[in-house]
């Protein structure tokens, strides 16, 4: 085998999908893609927001299970099981994710493309269960959000394969388990409050009182130092120097660590390295933004040259040239 090509955020472009596939030398047999010496790895959130949800999640499964690809689980997918799954006995809420507003509109468009495949999605749904948090495989580490070696080993003691089981995922609804700070660690990393009364008006539609903060700055000591994210803090706040405690709240990945691969940040633009042993793929591809991979071949100093991509137009989002019937 001669490498990895490893695929960022999809959140149901699944003509997009293909269409990089295609792109990196895979070809379609029965409704499975293969190559003939490389294999994939997908950085998870297959799903929500994008018009082919089912056709992405398809296209994933069956080259997972079928050994032409690998995949880890994004919060998407922790956020799908945990939204239907009831809470338990006893609880003052009636499911692990609350149905509110927020949470209803971000599954709503997945919802919508299952709602008459409801075997399906419950198959999907035991599907995601099965997908392990982290890969350390080959000289490379592979996670959605954050590697974080402490709380990694953490999980490593409980699930050798970072794969949970029922009972890690209903603790991992409540903030003061260990098992919440691994999801929201790997899965969607640090995030740091805004100050009392201050919020970000999203590019997604969202107000958030936090902003995301990465974890590869050697010695930040302000806010601008870690901010990863397209939306710009607000006012002067990059400047704001980083307290003791927002110091702790961030994890460390430093440059002499494996080649390692994340998703989740929904950068902008032309692919560019953060560092030469990071690389985020996570390019907005459901915001018209890229659909981005990484063609892995053994080097341990990433390079840009290496990053392949398809630009999301409207069209690519609303057709698609594929026989569906090779996949359903």
């Amino acid at each position: 085998m001669a490498g990895y090509d490893l695929i960022g955020d999809v959140h149901g472009c699944g003509a997009t999908l293909v269409a990089l596939l295609e792109k990196l030398g895979y070809r379609e047999q029965g409704g499975l893609y293969r190559h003939p010496q490389r294999k994939v790895i997908f950085l998870g959130d297959l799903i929500d927001r994008g018009p082919r949800i089912r056709l992405a999640v398809t296209v994933a499964r069956r080259m997972v299970e079928a050994g032409e690809a690998y995949i880890v689980m994004g919060n998407h997918e922790h956020n799908a099981l945990a939204y239907t799954h009831p809470a338990p006995p006893g609880s003052a809420k009636r499911w692990l994710r609350e149905h509110t507003p927020r949470h209803n509109r971000i599954i709503e468009d997945t919802l919508a493309q299952y709602q008459d495949y409801s075997n399906e999605w419950d198959d999907t749904l035991a599907w995601f269960k099965t997908l392990p948090l982290f890969l350390e495989m080959d000289g490379i580490r592979v996670v959605h959000a954050c590697w974080d070696d402490a709380l990694i080993e953490q999980l490593k003691k409980r699930f050798p394969d970072g794969r949970i089981d029922n009972h890690f995922l209903i603790e991992s609804t409540d903030t003061s388990t260990q098992a919440y700070q691994i999801i929201d660690r790997l899965t969607r990393g640090a995030n740091i409050p805004l100050p009392s009364g201050m919020a970000i008006q999203s590019g997604d539609g969202y107000t958030r009182q936090s902003f995301r903060a990465h974890f590869w700055a050697t010695h930040p000591e302000q806010w601008g130092d870690v901010v990863f994210q397209p939306d710009n803090l607000p006012g002067d706040l990059e400047k704001r120097p980083l307290s003791p405690h927002e110091h702790q709240r961030l994890s460390y990945y430093g440059p002499d660590e494996p080649p390692l691969f994340i998703g989740h940040y929904w950068c902008e633009g032309i692919p560019a390295l953060p560092t030469q042993n990071i690389a985020c793929l996570d390019y907005s591809a459901v915001k018209y933004g890229r659909l981005v991979a990484y063609r892995w071949s053994g080097e341990t100093q990433l390079s840009a040259d290496n990053f392949e991509w398809i630009q999301v137009v409207k069209e690519d989002r609303e057709c698609t040239d594929l026989n569906k019937n090779d996949f359903y």
